[in-house]
């Protein structure tokens, strides 16, 4: 990737994807593959005004090494001092990037319940963390650049090398670094989410009622008092920032007990270093009682065993089937990417956010009200060219919210 184009989508990131205040922390996540473009993150965002910038790497490759060699009980443990960064930085009010890039098939062939216990190890010593992110307390932000283990996967008939570039410009494309302005080209894009928002926040639906030609036929209850968002989203104090670059969604949160029906996957779900492919879910009064897949089985078994909320859901995504990244007919096996490409739902915890006036609310009161709580957030594909979702209202009429793939409105 050109210096130039470089600069430039670090400085859309840092400005506009999580909205660096003067003298605010910057924590990246950051697989070390990655390297050069952590660095510029970094050098913009001290020259934005950070108070200090951290990267914590990760490299995949020793982490297959551990999952591998490593005793069985060390998956159930996870590091004070690693837990006491994250919990000191968020506290701190600082920003977070997490750089989303891996090999889609790394971790193939080690045993799915080493991997479980310790995405559980983790999830619960950082739960407080994600709690929240996830409510907004904090800006953070998801981006990703090509590695080359990805970029191959991606591309299987390119060289290294010209996988590597192809993925760069596809990336550039999807995340408008490409356009003049990308800072104005991310206002414009915002403002037509925000048509969709208007729409579907005005009818108020009590059900959404998914079906195609693939098997699904799902029946999804919105709670009382669901919110829409997209776009950006905004801290309680107001600071405006994007979590997800790109995104082409918009989401809300389903009641926890009021799904119903069959959804059949539409592409695979890349958890972990595993693919998970083909599968079914069936519902009923929200949870998942029976399930299929024809790759990764047991990878989703131990997912859907995290815990309680772990099989049931926490969110509900509208994307059209016509969009820039479903458009360029790529399976990036990467969920950023995929999920803006296709309509999809979430395993496990819920965006407080999604309910208006959640931050009064206690865990108990929240939990009430239909909010599902789990260890676990983990995008699926559901969306099709030929996709149909009837919305109901609360007064009873039934409004086409998709059709053919795409918003109908």
């Amino acid at each position: 990737m050109n210096t130039q184009l470089l600069e430039k989508y670090a400085r859309l990131i840092v400005k506009t994807g999580i909205n660096l205040e003067k003298n605010q922390t910057l924590v990246i996540n950051s697989p070390i593959e990655s390297a050069p473009f952590s660095r510029a993150l970094a050098e913009t965002a001290y020259k934005e005004g950070a108070r200090d910038v951290v990267i914590v790497w990760r490299d995949e490759l020793f982490t297959k090494i551990r999952y591998t060699h490593a005793p069985e009980e060390v998956f159930s443990e996870y590091p004070d001092w690693q837990k006491e960064l994250y919990m000191t930085y968020v506290r701190q009010g600082a920003a977070f990037v997490s750089i989303a890039a891996s090999d889609p098939e790394l971790l193939k062939d080690i045993e799915p319940g080493r991997i479980a216990k310790a995405q559980k190890a983790g999830s619960t010593a950082l739960r407080e963390y994600r709690e929240r992110l996830m409510s907004n307390q904090n800006t953070w932000c998801v981006v990703s650049v090509p590695t080359a283990a990805w970029a191959r996967k991606v591309f299987p008939d390119l060289s290294e090398e010209a996988a590597i570039a192809r993925l760069w410009e596809l990336i550039c494309q999807v995340v408008r670094v490409d356009t003049p302005d990308p800072v104005a080209a991310w206002n414009s894009h915002k403002q037509n989410l925000q048509q969709r928002l208007d729409f579907l926040n005005s009818h108020n639906f009590k059900t959404l009622h998914y079906k195609n030609s693939l098997g699904t036929d799902l029946t999804v209850e919105l709670p009382e008092g669901h919110i829409w968002l997209g776009g950006s989203e905004h801290t309680p104090a107001g600071r405006e920032f994007i979590a997800n670059m790109p995104t082409e969604e918009v989401f809300t949160l389903p009641q926890r007990t009021g799904v119903n029906g069959k959804v059949v996957s539409s592409k695979p779900l890349n958890y972990n270093g595993n693919l998970i492919d083909g599968f079914t879910l069936t519902f009923t009064d929200g949870k998942i009682v029976d399930f299929t897949a024809k790759t990764g089985y047991e990878s989703l078994k131990h997912l859907l065993e995290t815990d309680e909320g772990a099989s049931y859901l926490g969110e509900v995504a509208l994307v059209p089937f016509d969009s820039p990244i479903s458009n360029a007919n790529i399976l990036f096996y990467n969920t950023l990417f995929d999920e803006n490409a296709s309509c999809h739902l979430a395993f496990g915890k819920a965006y407080p956010v999604c309910l208006a006036n959640s931050e009064n609310y206690t865990p108990e009161e929240l939990a009430q009200k239909g909010v599902n709580d789990s260890l676990v957030h983990e995008d699926f594909m559901l969306g099709t060219a030929d996709l149909e979702i009837i919305g109901t209202t609360r007064q009873g009429q039934q409004v086409p919210v998709f059709k053919n793939g795409n918003f109908a409105f």
